[in-house]
């Protein structure tokens, strides 16, 4: 699946889901039957990450395998190559190559938490010098990350969209941002990044609301914000279950208001859940609002 082309052939808003690699054979009996069941909503194609540090390495790997080449489905790979070697990288990479994956997705990555990990001396420091070393050495078609409310470490958003033009000059054909709930960040990122000279597709991420505790968590962990409305209802929320129904109806408004201001594609975070991403997609259709 070559992703760049994919876009730049568009005649109607793409699809795609995230996965993350299941950390047992318990999940991973799950896992299989998430993607036969997202897959009948026939994405245009399927990610699956990468660990930090390539903690994940060898499970990521699996998916991908599996996805690819067992269930026959569109895959992209994450690549996270902070701390890695370029000998550890080319592994990974050829690897995936054999499996016949065409575009992998160029992350920095963080350092591992709670373990020994030491960065090899010769590792990359950031995600436009791993684009540099990949595009010298290979042919797949790259993705990377955009942050529309500036990465949790960056000095600025302008800051960090002088690095996304990099990352653009040192290969990255399309990018998918950080997912956000509040759709001005996007709109006036996109804006400044093509002020900037970014003129690769900016694909936004969404990550429906699946209960408050992670949606807290993870706003805090990665810098977004939840707006004050949406809050306050997550906050009056009972249970699990009435934290997803508002996180259907959130995500589908906002994916609603994103469709008309005309972007190429929709990135859904899956967390590795079934119902939230499947209702959304279909309720998308049901309004003719995606094909």
């Amino acid at each position: 699946m070559h992703v760049a082309t994919l876009y730049k052939n568009q005649t109607h808003p793409r699809i795609s889901f995230e996965f993350f690699p299941p950390r047992d054979k318990k999940a991973e009996a799950e896992f299989t039957t998430v993607v036969d069941q997202l897959a009948t909503l026939a994405p245009d194609y399927m990610s699956m990450t990468f660990g930090a540090g390539g903690s994940t390495s060898e499970g990521s790997y699996q998916a991908v395998k599996m996805m690819q080449q067992e269930k026959k489905l569109p895959t992209v790979a994450y690549l996270a190559g902070f701390g890695l070697s370029p000998d550890s990288i080319t592994t990974v990479l050829d690897r995936y190559k054999a499996l016949g994956i065409e575009t992998i997705f160029v992350l920095r990555g963080d350092e591992p938490r709670g373990t020994d990990f030491v960065p090899h001396p010769d590792g990359f420091s950031y995600a436009s010098d791993i684009l540099k070393f990949i595009s010298d050495h290979y042919e797949f078609d790259l993705g990377c990350a955009g942050y529309p409310e500036a990465h949790v470490q960056a000095e600025s958003l302008e800051k960090d969209i002088e690095y996304l033009k990099l990352k653009q000059d040192n290969g990255a054909q399309y990018v998918v941002v950080q997912y956000f709930y509040d759709n001005a960040f996007f709109y006036t990122y996109v804006d400044k990044c093509r002020a900037a000279g970014i003129t690769v597709p900016i694909i936004p991420g969404v990550m429906p609301i699946y209960t408050a505790k992670l949606t807290n968590m993870l706003c805090k962990l990665c810098g977004s914000t939840l707006p004050e409305g949406v809050k306050k209802q997550l906050d009056d929320t009972k249970d699990a279950k009435e934290a997803t129904a508002l996180g259907m109806d959130v995500a589908f408004e906002q994916c609603k208001d994103l469709l008309a201001h005309g972007v190429d594609g929709l990135h859904f975070y899956t967390m590795n859940r079934v119902p939230s991403v499947t209702r959304i997609v279909q309720r998308l259709r049901e309004e003719g609002l995606l094909k």
